[in-house]
């Protein structure tokens, strides 16, 4: 959005006309350039780690700074085919998806009773969740490790969904309870006057009005489960899996390690192992933004 300057001239009032075309306002442009800069340097590795992956590895330590000469795609085409590439695939969209549904059902409840009951220790409750926050992954590792021992789900894929769906609950509760809390009483009164209950209301009205929130949250739980490493590295690969459960963040660590002279397979392992969440991120970019501005209206 460009701001215009209003020049007030006696009774009239002069608002300069935006020229066609123009859609940048170029008299502030260190704005422009320091943003031109952070993309830069977010998008740059990104694209250095997809255009790598076309290069042969004579080519890449030759220039590791140019660009592929020749370009070839045998990398890719030699990790598409590899059965455990899409082995580690459907791990990382199972427990992705595991935590994902996890946290919306369980946070979108929790955040329903803190949001619309009115009970002693609330407050306290949702302090607690907040400062989960502040309850590091790396100090819980040994205590957690004791306990999915104890369950027998060490080095599964529950042992892993359930931690991470215990560690995204604080960032749910605490963008679902501002969303709740906005919606108007009234619904609920109207709802209670045509007799339907509180999980009624819960469910007919309060769960689809809540749709964007849950989008939000769902979408940082996938996007979180699908580039976690350090928890998978204790529960799968501590554990004893198989290198075919292994998700993909780790299946990039065992690739590198098992082809530490193949550079360019690697960066080509490493690009379509960020592809999905990537595109899942920017598909669903709007939803999470929209979600966000209900929260803090609320």
């Amino acid at each position: 959005m460009t701001a215009t300057t209003a020049i007030t001239v006696g009774d009239a009032t002069y608002v300069p006309k935006r020229r066609a075309g123009q859609r940048f306002d170029w008299g502030q442009p260190v704005v422009y350039l320091v943003a031109l800069a952070v993309a830069a340097l977010a998008v740059g590795p990104v694209l250095y780690v997809f255009i790598s992956g076309f290069r042969t590895n004579p080519d890449f330590f030759a220039n590791p700074a140019g660009m592929p000469d020749p370009w070839t795609t045998d990398n890719y085409v030699r990790v598409l085919t590899d059965p455990t590439f899409w082995n580690q695939v459907t791990a990382s969209t199972v427990t992705a998806l595991g935590t994902t549904l996890g946290v919306m059902l369980l946070g979108v409840m929790a955040a329903f009773g803190i949001a619309r009951y009115d009970f002693r220790g609330r407050e306290f409750l949702y302090a607690m969740f907040t400062t989960g926050l502040l309850f590091p992954l790396t100090i819980s590792i040994l205590p957690l490790t004791v306990l999915l021992r104890q369950m027998n789900l060490f080095g599964t894929w529950w042992g892993l969904i359930v931690p991470q769906v215990a560690f995204a609950l604080p960032t749910t509760i605490i963008i679902l309870v501002p969303f709740l809390r906005a919606i108007p009483g009234e619904l609920e009164d109207a709802a209670m006057v045509d007799g339907t209950s509180r999980v009624g209301f819960f469910w007919r009205i309060m769960l689809p009005l809540s749709m964007p929130a849950l989008m939000t949250v769902g979408v940082l739980a996938f996007v979180g489960s699908w580039n976690a490493y350090l928890l998978p590295l204790f529960v799968l690969q501590a554990g004893g899996a198989g290198v075919d459960s292994y998700t993909l963040p780790l299946g990039v660590q065992f690739f590198s390690t098992a082809y530490g002279q193949d550079t360019t397979g690697v960066l080509s392992y490493t690009a379509l192992a960020m592809l999905p969440a990537i595109l899942f991120f920017t598909l669903a970019e709007k939803r999470i933004v929209g979600g966000l501005q209900g929260a803090v209206k609320g």
